[in-house]
């Protein structure tokens, strides 16, 4: 007998025929003999739903009273999911995140989990009982709602998985898994049956939009044993074949990791390029410049700075594409007159792609490989960042989905 933690996302929660096929996949589970904590999304769109109602009725909506309303849907779906349960003959409870209880900060909107008390949980799985508890939120120090921000039902059920000390957490969604890179974009990428933590980290912070990045963090940090796969395949398929289905999230690097020196190719569409020209070569300027942009909140991702030449130099770094205009006119109003900068400019119609590999740890020839591939497609380099186990490039955005597919069949991506 297995402890397992089940998330299902909004889409496998979108109706109650879905919600009636759920409560049919987690019994095949419990009848199996597994103890089995399921941590559910709103069903699709009903967040978007109700933060758009308190911005109608309030633009400049207060972040605590956002909390509150946008964590009913999650109690919501809980409790219908609870009820399709009972329906299958399973005994199951369903309880808000404040009730277990998910201890957080005080971070409206983005909150972070500190603890999640396991007592109650346990005491009514060891009772023969489903436990139904809702992803995305939990309670701060002062008793209030609070919610752990876009795709924060993944965080939620990892955390979970963590403090039960369970076996594996299964990410039920609508796509069976973890692909070289996205299928829309090359219809040659191919699912991968195996991916390191480290790797999943990479991709899910370059653009991959299948886990929630602070989920693979969280999982990898306390060694969770994680598996992406589809609930949008038969719920009463066997078990053996489901259990091996999807991709597992492993922290175990094998030999045949290694002998594939790339894992996958992650993009990220709306970049935006801005560029300090003529700032004074001197300690401190970084600051100078960043130190605004940061205060802000203005996530900056890749950074370059030019040799001086005469003691000036040029200051380059991206921001994404929504922040950009904010970013350039707080650099032309605020920061170029205080250091004495010759031009700002920028460019908003950038990409980032990368690809993502622990193989590249023990192979040479990965970003030669990879500049002699775009070069061969005509595809101009911006900027270029690397670490362990990826190299990032800035290109024009025209060229992203060209550079996915030359770069996807260079590496060989569509080979088993």
């Amino acid at each position: 007998m297995a402890l397992i933690v089940h998330k299902y996302g909004g889409t496998s929660m979108g109706s109650t025929e879905r919600i009636g096929n759920v409560a049919k996949r987690v019994a095949k589970w419990m009848r199996a003999g597994h103890q089995v904590v399921v941590v559910p999304s709103a069903m699709s769109g009903e967040t978007n739903r109700l933060l758009s109602l308190a911005k109608e009725i309030n633009a400049d909506a207060n972040p605590r009273e956002l909390d509150q309303i946008a964590s009913t849907g999650e109690q919501v779906s809980s409790g219908l999911l609870a009820l399709a349960l009972m329906r299958e003959g399973v005994d199951a409870v369903s309880y808000a995140g404040w009730q277990v209880t998910v201890h957080t900060d005080s971070s409206f909107t983005k909150a972070r989990i500190k603890s999640i008390d396991d007592k109650k949980i346990l005491n009514d799985l060891n009772a023969g009982k489903v436990v139904v508890v809702t992803g995305f939120q939990g309670v701060d120090p002062e008793g209030n709602i609070t919610t752990l921000g876009r795709g924060g039902s993944d965080t939620s059920a990892v955390a979970m998985a963590a403090a039960l000390k369970a076996d594996e957490c299964l990410i039920y969604t609508d796509v069976d898994g973890v692909y070289t890179t996205d299928p829309r974009v090359c219809e040659d990428a191919r699912r991968l049956d195996k991916i390191t933590f480290e790797e999943m980290l990479e991709m899910a912070s370059l653009g991959s939009k299948v886990l929630q990045i602070r989920s693979v963090e969280f999982a990898g940090k306390y060694k969770v044993k994680t598996r992406v796969l589809s609930s949008l395949t038969d719920p009463l398929m066997p078990l053996d074949i489901e259990m091996k289905s999807g991709t597992l999230i492993t922290f175990e690097e094998d030999s045949t990791m290694e002998a594939a020196v790339i894992s996958g190719i992650a993009f990220a569409r709306d970049e935006a390029k801005i560029t300090v020209l003529g700032v004074p070569d001197r300690p401190g300027i970084a600051y100078q410049i960043l130190g605004p942009i940061a205060d802000a909140n203005v996530d900056v991702d890749m950074i370059i700075q030019n040799q001086s030449v005469d003691g000036k130099t040029d200051f380059t770094f991206t921001v994404p594409r929504a922040e950009y205009q904010k970013a350039l006119d707080l650099l032309k109003n605020t920061v170029q007159a205080h250091i004495g900068a010759k031009e700002i400019s920028g460019d908003p119609k950038v990409s980032k792609v990368s690809v993502v590999g622990v193989g590249m740890r023990s192979h040479v020839g990965v970003a030669s490989k990879m500049f002699r591939t775009l070069s061969e497609e005509g595809i101009n380099i911006l900027m270029i960042s690397t670490s362990e186990i990826k190299i990032s490039v800035v290109i024009d955005e025209k060229y992203m989905e060209l550079a996915v597919r030359a770069l996807h069949k260079a590496f060989e991506l569509d080979q088993k």
